[in-house]
């Protein structure tokens, strides 16, 4: 009696599924064809009104408002923040108006957060955190500068306990060598001056334990013995 090569007939079992596979796949294109062909033109469709909206609408729209924007910076950086909210000069326009203007546009985002800093300044601090508020972060720096500037502004409406909770979101969103110790100390001041020695002591301490290269602690000893503890 013959052997039987299984392998051979495995071999065979394996390529006559291929084959049914590939009759099915080819039939079920056959009898489907026009409705992949719509499908696919609405794929394309869409795919191109995306590309369009991307590249001769939003994009344009964003080159535009940062250079319109450069002014009411530059006067942002002179301290002159009415002017850089409202009229920078030259007939460019405000942070205000630029919000307004190229609304959608990370400009128009990053003036918010602008308008929020400069309300800051000028003492409208309800404004500033409205601002502030609604200014959505894309970077580190202003991830931590945004929740401790909210901070100040409730410290300034002498709101102590949102001030500090701001103060601790901004040490919790990012180990930034500059405005983590900063903010660090900022928040062990507020406790000191509402009498919490002891998480005062717990800032002091954390500070000059993580960052005691800082400004910041270079006289942090004197506030560790402010808050009760030892040098």
């Amino acid at each position: 009696m013959a052997k039987v090569n299984t392998k051979s007939s495995g071999s065979q079992e394996k390529l006559l599924d291929l084959v049914e596979v590939q009759q099915k796949t080819k039939s079920f294109f056959d009898h489907n064809q026009s409705k992949i062909s719509v499908v696919g033109g609405g794929i394309l469709l869409l795919l191109a009104a995306f590309l369009a909206y991307q590249f001769l609408y939003k994009m344009p729209r964003q080159k535009r408002a940062v250079e319109q924007m450069m002014v009411a910076q530059q006067q942002f950086e002179k301290d002159s923040f009415k002017i850089a909210l409202t009229n920078p000069g030259g007939g460019y326009p405000g942070f205000l108006d630029i919000m307004d203007t190229y609304s959608g546009t990370k400009a128009a985002n990053l003036a918010r957060y602008y308008s929020g800093l400069c309300y800051l300044h000028l003492g409208q601090y309800d404004a500033a955190i409205e601002y502030l508020k609604d200014y959505s972060a894309n970077d580190a720096v202003t991830a931590i500068t945004r929740l401790g500037s909210i901070g100040d502004a409730y410290s300034e409406k002498k709101d102590f306990k949102t001030a500090a909770d701001y103060y601790a979101q901004a040490i919790s969103a990012g180990n930034n060598e500059l405005l983590t110790p900063y903010y660090i100390k900022k928040l062990g001041q507020l406790d000191l001056f509402q009498k919490d020695n002891a998480k005062a002591l717990e800032q002091f301490k954390s500070l000059k334990e993580k960052f005691p290269l800082s400004p910041e602690a270079t006289d942090i000893d004197k506030y560790i013995a402010k808050a009760g503890g030892t040098e």
